[in-house]
């Protein structure tokens, strides 16, 4: 029976691997297979051989010194972090939302087969995370140093050990979700801010990492020294890979404690966990003597399309990571501008507009991250019919959908562009030229995303991450919205610089304008035909 289930398990991981969504039928098996050639060569020839280059780095001076523990705790502890990333997202999902918990529970299964194929499934999606670093870490270990037969035995106990530390950590931080989850209202925001705090994480280790690398290197007595003092675990995770066999009789109890805990707490709340409503078996009481207010017909399709923004994170992530770039690096202007002004004057002259020129093409740049429109329609699904049969008229059901676009760049797009006005030095015509052209290219992309989204609709999706993230309409969005900012900036060095920032760039709003109105005007007569046809 566990054969079967973990059997199904790895089917609805790798389910995009055999079924195709945007046609929703099966693939074939060569489809499949080259898929499968592709992910291999992925995670072995990319990842593996990137890891690889690691390990080969540091692993002849760490062996010199002496601190071969010091190189196994470092990879060690590397492949434990990849190991819960990889697996962390997929374990509340698969573990406690699968979409089949109530039909396995209501079949003559026992509940702990159940449980343990959803582990299994888990401890194999980490052990293949963990395993892209320690097995090229290991491999390169033994090429640098004397074959002992010894040595691999450590080597591939060490790989258990991590592993089962990655399932043990992954499904304590899934339950920790889960049981958060159940108390809280809108859990898309929260789901959103915890894959923020992942990426931001990520790429902040990952721009250190070659710094941290090289003073590890080269002061590796030192480290291990501090290391062993300081955080005398990682030591003795280190040391298991050495064969001591306190280490590894110390470490292995530590991490089967830590498993049976996590076994025991998971078993006796699975049940209540993925049986329950989300909202705490609370009664609410109806309350009489409140009327509902009234809107406009604009105002309630403007509010449910935000809040079909609001209520995916998907959507969220995707389609308006422009929300938080858009300040940011209006922030990153006020505290970094000085020195990039200087590195732009050494290469350019800073009296020919250049530098106004580059801050506005850069505003335009972050705002392609904002590309609401352009799923929007293909979201609507089978259900694009209710719109059609409301008493309104499709151009408002389009202009609700620039809407939101429009707001969610727009609001965040003026705190960028009041941080470039205060860092920036202009003439006080290039300065409403700076303001003027990113606020009707958001206009413009805003259009050409809905047109896209039209002419390319996709109404026929399983999962909405088709949409989002697989589809020919979001994918012209990005690179046409790349392309007008590179014309403009590329412009400008080209013949721009000789007539001024100020006279360039006012040729470019009304171009801007101009398509802007054209865009507008095809909507409202042969999109607003396209939408009534879908």
């Amino acid at each position: 029976m566990i054969r079967v289930l973990l059997g199904k398990q790895l089917t609805e991981i790798f389910r995009g691997y055999f079924y195709d969504t945007k046609k929703n039928k099966k693939r074939s098996a060569g489809s499949s297979i080259v898929l499968f050639v592709l992910f291999a060569f992925l995670m072995v020839g990319l990842l593996g051989g990137l890891f690889t280059v690691l390990a080969a780095s540091i692993c002849q001076p760490m062996t010199d010194a002496g601190m071969d523990w010091l190189y196994f705790a470092l990879l060690g502890l590397l492949a434990a972090f990849l190991g819960v990333f990889g697996s962390v997202f997929n374990t509340h999902a698969g573990l406690y939302l699968a979409k089949d918990n109530d039909l396995l529970l209501s079949m003559p299964i026992p509940v702990h087969a159940i449980l343990v194929a959803r582990l299994l499934g888990v401890y194999l999606m980490g052990l293949m995370y963990s395993g892209v670093v320690l097995i090229p870490a290991v491999i390169v270990y033994l090429v640098y140093t004397p074959f002992r037969f010894v040595k691999i035995y450590v080597k591939l106990l060490l790989v258990l050990h991590v592993s089962i530390f990655v399932l043990t950590l992954s499904v304590a931080l899934g339950w920790v979700v889960a049981k958060i989850s159940r108390k809280l209202k809108n859990k898309s925001f929260v789901s959103v801010l915890v894959s923020l705090v992942f990426f931001g994480a990520y790429y902040y280790f990952y721009s250190r990492a070659g710094e941290l690398i090289d003073q590890l290197v080269a002061n590796a007595g030192a480290w291990g020294s501090r290391i062993k003092q300081i955080a005398y675990p990682v030591y003795l995770f280190g040391q298991v890979a050495t064969g001591d066999p306190l280490a590894v009789l110390t470490v292995s109890s530590i991490i089967l404690l830590l498993f049976f805990i996590m076994w025991m707490v998971i078993s006796r709340s699975f049940i209540s966990i993925v049986t329950s409503t989300g909202d705490g078996g609370t009664k609410k009481a109806y309350r009489g003597g409140t009327a509902e207010k009234t809107q406009s017909v604009s105002a309630a399709l403007y509010k449910k399309e935000l809040r079909r923004f609001t209520s995916s994170p998907n959507y969220m992530l995707n389609c308006g990571f422009g929300i938080l770039l858009l300040p940011a690096g209006g922030v990153m202007l006020l505290i970094k501008g000085r020195e990039l002004f200087r590195q732009l004057g050494e290469v350019f002259d800073t009296g020919s507009g250049v530098i106004p020129v580059i801050l506005t093409a850069a505003v335009c740049a972050l705002t392609l991250m904002n590309n609401m429109a352009a799923p929007s329609v293909s979201l609507e699904g089978k259900n694009i019919w209710l719109l059609q049969s409301l008493p309104v008229t499709p151009w408002q059901v389009l202009r609700a959908k620039l809407s939101v676009q429009l707001t969610l760049t727009w609001i965040p797009m003026a705190v960028c562009l009041g941080c470039v006005a205060f860092a920036g030095t202009f003439t006080p015509a290039e300065l409403i030229m700076t303001i003027l052209f990113p606020v009707l290219f958001a206009l413009l992309k805003a259009l050409f995303d809905l047109t896209l989204g039209l002419k390319l609709a996709n109404l026929t999706w399983t999962s909405e991450i088709t949409p989002i993230k697989q589809s020919g309409a979001v994918a012209l969005s990005l690179l046409g919205g790349f392309l007008y900012p590179l014309l403009y900036a590329g412009g400008f060095l080209l013949v721009g610089r000789f007539s001024g920032m100020a006279p360039y760039t006012g040729a470019f709003t009304v171009l801007t304008a101009g398509l802007c109105a054209a865009l507008s005007v095809w909507l409202k007569k042969r999109g607003s035909e396209l939408f009534a046809a879908l």
